[in-house]
């Protein structure tokens, strides 16, 4: 089971990094729609052609085949608060999301893999077939966009199937939902042979197989296959060695807003900060010479972060290093079309949030590398 996650032509109006902010862009975009609904029914007898009736004002909707088909047949929207998600917009970038059919056309799988918030699971994201990008994975627990890796293809370790088209078979089952294992038996007698290992769990596979993905010996022998098809795992000489890298690889790229921040030099102009002073407009990185100096990110006009290791630029996912893509999109950013602001200090009530982001992703970065290069050779099995 795969899925190119969450594809939508309405990023400026769907995402968002605050919750008000989405609420608010939808509840006007479904507003005008509906309104164009009702004035297109008056006019319906007549025929009017659609494309030529509908508003096309980017900074009032952003319109699509279906929706148009949906204003075709008077069909009205509604906003439901319960369909704004945490999603993963781009690496280590979370957004707000409204997740609806009516306005993400090409969901995917990802009503199966994330049918609501509460549900737990782990999914590995990677690059797509004839990707423009040099291959990469990143795992993640929550939603994410198509192009979060590029063009992504997601592989979950669980699925999940409404119990109502189940059928009676599952009637004692508990909850809305029955999670299926995304890793077949036939997988897991298949590793437990080869290894010679009954200990191996499904669970443990998951892990080897991020664990494999990450090896640079991988990426290089097969970065012509992996061009043109999706990723297949070889049974790798030493199953633990992988799954357990896999595994702590997959503690820090998830637990990247949690953990302890890198030490890198806080550098603060004025001696006592206000709130106000961690607000970030555009992060750049220092000169030395005239020329770029990277172990330096010049927060803003008040903070500067000093002393960051250059391996730490090292980590890439989706084709620039972690730091980097928190560098882009942690910036005050408005939309050519709709006009719509993106403000990410609205995304946490902490007002360090961000500045502590940047030394935790560099905290990754330096402990993924390490993880990464002292991964064994695959010695693949017969």
């Amino acid at each position: 089971m795969y899925s190119g996650g969450v594809k939508t032509n309405r990023d400026a109006w769907v995402y968002n990094s605050s919750h008000q902010s989405v609420t608010n862009n939808m509840t006007r975009m479904i507003e005008f729609y509906n309104s164009q609904v009702e004035n297109y029914q008056v006019l319906k007898g007549n025929k009017s052609d659609v494309d030529k009736f509908i508003d096309n004002d980017p900074k009032k909707i952003s319109w699509s085949v279906n929706v148009k088909k949906d204003l075709e047949k008077g069909i009205f929207y509604e906003y439901n608060l319960n369909n704004i998600v945490t999603s993963m917009y781009r690496p280590y970038c979370k957004y707000k999301l409204y997740f609806n059919r009516n306005f993400n056309e090409r969901q995917g799988q990802m009503p199966k893999i994330f049918p609501n918030q509460n549900i737990e699971n782990l999914v590995i994201n990677v690059t797509g077939i004839a990707s423009g990008k040099d291959f990469s994975a990143l795992v993640t627990s929550i939603l994410s966009d198509f192009h979060m890796h590029d063009t992504s293809q997601c592989f979950p370790l669980y699925t999940y199937e409404k119990l109502e088209d189940l059928g009676s078979l599952f009637a004692t089952a508990t909850g809305e939902y029955v999670q299926k294992e995304n890793i077949p038996d036939t997988i897991l007698t298949d590793f437990q042979r080869v290894y010679k290992d009954k200990t191996i769990s499904k669970e443990d596979i998951f892990y080897y197989v991020y664990g494999v993905l990450h090896s640079p010996e991988y990426k290089q022998r097969f970065a012509s296959d992996l061009k043109k098809m999706l990723p297949r795992i070889p049974h790798c000489k030493e199953f633990w060695a992988f799954s357990k890298a896999g595994r702590e690889l997959a503690y820090w790229h998830l637990n990247y807003e949690t953990i302890e921040p890198y030490p890198v030099e806080e550098y603060k102009k004025d001696l006592f900060l206000e709130d106000k002073d961690y607000l970030v407009e555009k992060m750049v990185f220092g000169k030395k010479e005239k020329a770029v100096d990277k172990t330096t990110i010049i927060y803003n006009s008040k903070i500067t972060l000093s002393q960051i290791p250059l391996q730490a630029y090292d980590y890439i996912v989706n084709g620039k290093s972690a730091i980097e893509w928190v560098m882009e999109r942690y910036k005050i950013t408005k939309d050519k079309d709709s006009g719509i602001m993106n403000n990410p200090n609205d995304w946490s009530e902490d007002p360090r949030y961000i500045v502590d982001l940047v030394k935790r992703i560099v905290r990754v970065s330096v402990e993924s590398m390490a993880i990464v290069n002292s991964l064994p050779a695959l010695h693949e099995r017969a």
